[in-house]
Protein backbone atom coordinates (compact mmCIF):
# COMPACT_ATOMS: atom_id res chain seq x y z
CA UNK A 1 0.00 0.00 0.00
CA UNK A 2 0.93 3.40 -0.62
CA UNK A 3 0.58 3.94 3.16
CA UNK A 4 3.76 1.67 3.51
CA UNK A 5 5.76 3.67 1.92
CA UNK A 6 4.66 7.24 2.40
CA UNK A 7 5.83 6.71 6.50
CA UNK A 8 6.49 10.50 6.32
CA UNK A 9 3.64 13.27 5.62
CA UNK A 10 5.10 16.79 5.34
CA UNK A 11 1.43 19.37 4.75
CA UNK A 12 1.20 22.61 3.74
CA UNK A 13 -1.17 24.56 6.27
CA UNK A 14 -3.14 27.43 4.38
CA UNK A 15 -5.48 26.11 1.92
CA UNK A 16 -4.59 22.41 2.55
CA UNK A 17 -5.33 21.71 6.47
CA UNK A 18 -6.06 25.48 7.32
CA UNK A 19 -9.48 27.26 5.29
CA UNK A 20 -8.03 30.71 5.33
CA UNK A 21 -7.29 31.41 1.38
CA UNK A 22 -10.62 33.54 1.01
CA UNK A 23 -9.36 35.43 4.52
CA UNK A 24 -5.37 35.87 3.78
CA UNK A 25 -7.10 37.69 0.20
CA UNK A 26 -9.04 39.76 2.24
CA UNK A 27 -6.50 40.90 4.41
CA UNK A 28 -4.32 41.58 1.82
CA UNK A 29 -6.77 43.58 -0.12
CA UNK A 30 -7.57 45.50 3.06
CA UNK A 31 -3.88 46.17 3.42
CA UNK A 32 -3.35 47.72 -0.08
CA UNK A 33 -6.38 49.89 -0.14
CA UNK A 34 -5.58 51.35 3.41
CA UNK A 35 -2.18 51.94 1.44
CA UNK A 36 -3.71 53.71 -1.33
CA UNK A 37 -1.53 51.32 -3.62
CA UNK A 38 -2.88 49.58 -7.07
CA UNK A 39 -5.26 46.70 -6.24
CA UNK A 40 -3.93 43.33 -7.73
CA UNK A 41 -6.89 40.74 -8.34
CA UNK A 42 -7.70 38.59 -6.03
CA UNK A 43 -6.64 35.70 -8.84
CA UNK A 44 -3.06 37.37 -8.01
CA UNK A 45 -3.05 37.39 -4.69
CA UNK A 46 -3.89 33.57 -4.65
CA UNK A 47 -1.45 32.66 -6.78
CA UNK A 48 1.25 34.24 -4.77
CA UNK A 49 0.04 32.83 -1.41
CA UNK A 50 2.56 30.31 -0.15
CA UNK A 51 5.48 32.41 -1.09
CA UNK A 52 7.63 34.21 1.71
CA UNK A 53 6.02 37.47 2.14
CA UNK A 54 8.88 39.91 0.72
CA UNK A 55 8.36 37.29 -2.43
CA UNK A 56 5.04 37.87 -2.33
CA UNK A 57 5.06 41.91 -2.04
CA UNK A 58 7.91 41.18 -4.64
CA UNK A 59 5.09 39.32 -6.71
CA UNK A 60 2.03 41.77 -6.84
CA UNK A 61 3.21 45.15 -6.67
CA UNK A 62 6.85 44.20 -8.84
CA UNK A 63 9.59 47.12 -7.66
CA UNK A 64 8.43 48.21 -4.50
CA UNK A 65 10.96 49.61 -2.86
CA UNK A 66 11.79 49.27 0.99
CA UNK A 67 9.43 52.03 2.74
CA UNK A 68 6.73 50.51 0.87
CA UNK A 69 7.29 47.03 1.49
CA UNK A 70 7.87 47.96 4.95
CA UNK A 71 4.51 49.52 5.09
CA UNK A 72 2.73 46.84 3.52
CA UNK A 73 4.69 44.55 6.41
CA UNK A 74 3.71 46.32 8.72
CA UNK A 75 -0.14 47.28 8.08
CA UNK A 76 -0.67 43.70 6.90
CA UNK A 77 0.46 42.04 9.94
CA UNK A 78 -1.53 44.50 12.27
CA UNK A 79 -4.46 43.75 10.35
CA UNK A 80 -4.39 40.23 10.37
CA UNK A 81 -3.40 40.28 13.86
CA UNK A 82 -6.31 42.64 14.75
CA UNK A 83 -9.18 40.51 13.28
CA UNK A 84 -8.59 38.22 9.88
CA UNK A 85 -6.73 35.65 11.96
CA UNK A 86 -9.78 34.87 13.83
CA UNK A 87 -12.02 33.63 10.94
CA UNK A 88 -10.22 31.25 10.17
CA UNK A 89 -10.71 27.08 10.67
CA UNK A 90 -9.24 23.96 9.74
CA UNK A 91 -11.15 22.37 6.93
CA UNK A 92 -13.98 19.55 8.12
CA UNK A 93 -12.58 16.66 9.36
CA UNK A 94 -9.15 17.31 9.23
CA UNK A 95 -8.54 16.37 13.17
CA UNK A 96 -9.59 13.67 13.08
CA UNK A 97 -7.99 12.41 10.27
CA UNK A 98 -4.64 13.38 11.84
CA UNK A 99 -5.18 11.66 15.22
CA UNK A 100 -5.83 8.61 12.56
CA UNK A 101 -3.01 8.94 10.64
CA UNK A 102 -0.71 9.52 13.59
CA UNK A 103 -2.07 6.60 15.47
CA UNK A 104 -1.66 4.56 12.55
CA UNK A 105 2.28 5.00 12.38
CA UNK A 106 2.69 8.11 10.35
CA UNK A 107 4.84 10.95 11.36
CA UNK A 108 3.63 14.51 10.48
CA UNK A 109 4.46 17.48 10.03
CA UNK A 110 4.32 21.17 8.57
CA UNK A 111 5.74 22.88 5.75
CA UNK A 112 4.40 26.34 5.91
CA UNK A 113 5.17 30.29 4.10
CA UNK A 114 3.37 31.58 7.86
CA UNK A 115 5.78 33.17 10.17
CA UNK A 116 6.78 31.28 13.81
CA UNK A 117 4.59 33.24 15.30
CA UNK A 118 0.98 32.52 13.08
CA UNK A 119 1.84 28.44 12.76
CA UNK A 120 2.12 28.58 16.91
CA UNK A 121 -1.05 30.56 17.00
CA UNK A 122 -3.09 28.21 14.67
CA UNK A 123 -1.63 24.78 16.40
CA UNK A 124 -2.49 26.30 19.44
CA UNK A 125 -5.91 27.65 18.85
CA UNK A 126 -7.05 24.36 16.73
CA UNK A 127 -5.29 21.85 19.27
CA UNK A 128 -3.26 20.00 17.00
CA UNK A 129 0.46 20.92 17.88
CA UNK A 130 0.79 17.40 18.94
CA UNK A 131 0.13 15.30 16.05
CA UNK A 132 3.03 17.26 14.01
CA UNK A 133 6.78 15.96 15.19
CA UNK A 134 7.98 19.02 13.24
CA UNK A 135 7.59 21.87 11.60
CA UNK A 136 9.62 24.17 9.51
CA UNK A 137 8.31 28.29 8.63
CA UNK A 138 9.33 31.39 6.78
CA UNK A 139 11.38 32.11 9.68
CA UNK A 140 13.67 29.29 9.11
CA UNK A 141 14.12 28.46 6.14
CA UNK A 142 13.92 30.12 2.26
CA UNK A 143 10.85 30.32 0.93
CA UNK A 144 9.25 28.20 -1.28
CA UNK A 145 9.67 26.58 -3.85
CA UNK A 146 13.28 26.37 -2.38
CA UNK A 147 13.62 22.57 -1.01
CA UNK A 148 14.95 23.84 1.84
CA UNK A 149 11.81 23.44 4.20
CA UNK A 150 11.58 19.59 3.11
CA UNK A 151 15.35 18.71 3.34
CA UNK A 152 15.64 20.23 7.30
CA UNK A 153 12.54 18.01 7.84
CA UNK A 154 13.94 15.02 6.30
CA UNK A 155 17.56 15.44 8.14
CA UNK A 156 15.46 16.29 11.55
CA UNK A 157 12.99 13.06 11.49
CA UNK A 158 15.36 10.59 9.92
CA UNK A 159 13.75 9.94 6.88
CA UNK A 160 14.72 9.03 3.58
CA UNK A 161 13.46 11.34 0.44
CA UNK A 162 11.11 8.09 -0.77
CA UNK A 163 9.55 7.92 2.21
CA UNK A 164 8.42 10.93 2.38
CA UNK A 165 5.14 12.83 0.70
CA UNK A 166 4.51 16.36 0.65
CA UNK A 167 0.50 17.74 0.65
CA UNK A 168 -0.17 21.18 -0.66
CA UNK A 169 -2.48 23.63 -2.35
CA UNK A 170 0.06 25.54 -4.46
CA UNK A 171 2.35 24.88 -7.14
CA UNK A 172 4.59 26.53 -4.78
CA UNK A 173 4.25 23.65 -2.92
CA UNK A 174 4.64 20.70 -5.09
CA UNK A 175 7.95 22.67 -6.72
CA UNK A 176 9.28 22.77 -3.74
CA UNK A 177 9.05 18.99 -3.00
CA UNK A 178 9.85 18.24 -6.66
CA UNK A 179 13.55 20.72 -5.73
CA UNK A 180 13.55 18.18 -2.35
CA UNK A 181 13.24 14.89 -4.60
CA UNK A 182 10.39 14.27 -2.46
CA UNK A 183 6.23 12.69 -4.04
CA UNK A 184 3.70 15.70 -3.87
CA UNK A 185 -0.35 15.49 -4.06
CA UNK A 186 -1.84 18.31 -4.72
CA UNK A 187 -5.28 19.56 -3.02
CA UNK A 188 -7.96 21.69 -4.77
CA UNK A 189 -9.23 23.34 -1.57
CA UNK A 190 -7.03 26.53 -1.19
CA UNK A 191 -5.20 28.62 -4.11
CA UNK A 192 -4.74 26.97 -7.17
CA UNK A 193 -7.37 25.21 -9.61
CA UNK A 194 -6.75 21.33 -9.93
CA UNK A 195 -5.87 22.38 -13.56
CA UNK A 196 -2.81 24.37 -12.50
CA UNK A 197 -1.47 22.18 -10.22
CA UNK A 198 -1.56 19.21 -12.50
CA UNK A 199 0.95 20.83 -14.84
CA UNK A 200 3.55 20.82 -11.80
CA UNK A 201 3.18 16.86 -12.31
CA UNK A 202 2.08 15.83 -8.51
CA UNK A 203 1.39 11.98 -8.23
CA UNK A 204 -2.19 12.86 -7.77
CA UNK A 205 -4.53 15.81 -7.26
CA UNK A 206 -7.06 15.69 -4.31
CA UNK A 207 -10.50 17.49 -3.75
CA UNK A 208 -9.41 17.73 -0.41
CA UNK A 209 -7.06 16.86 2.46
CA UNK A 210 -9.66 14.76 3.72
CA UNK A 211 -9.16 12.09 0.89
CA UNK A 212 -5.90 11.76 2.03
CA UNK A 213 -6.10 8.36 3.88
CA UNK A 214 -8.27 6.43 0.78
CA UNK A 215 -5.37 7.67 -1.53
CA UNK A 216 -2.68 5.78 0.88
CA UNK A 217 -4.48 2.77 1.22
CA UNK A 218 -4.64 1.95 -2.37
CA UNK A 219 -1.48 -0.31 -3.81
CA UNK A 220 1.88 1.77 -4.67
CA UNK A 221 1.73 1.09 -8.46
CA UNK A 222 -1.57 2.83 -8.74
CA UNK A 223 -2.09 6.02 -10.01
Amino acid sequence: MRADRYRFLIFDWDGTLMDSIDTIVACTQATVAELGLVAPSPQAIRSAIGLGLRETVDQLAPGCDDQTYKAVVETYRRLWWGGFNRRTRLFAGVEPMLERLSSAGHTLAVATAKTRDGLSEDLANTGTASFFASSRTVDESESKPHPGMVLGLLEEAGFLAQEALVIGDSVHDLAMAENAGVDALGVTTGAQTGAVLQEQQPKDCLAGVIELEEWLQQPQGDG
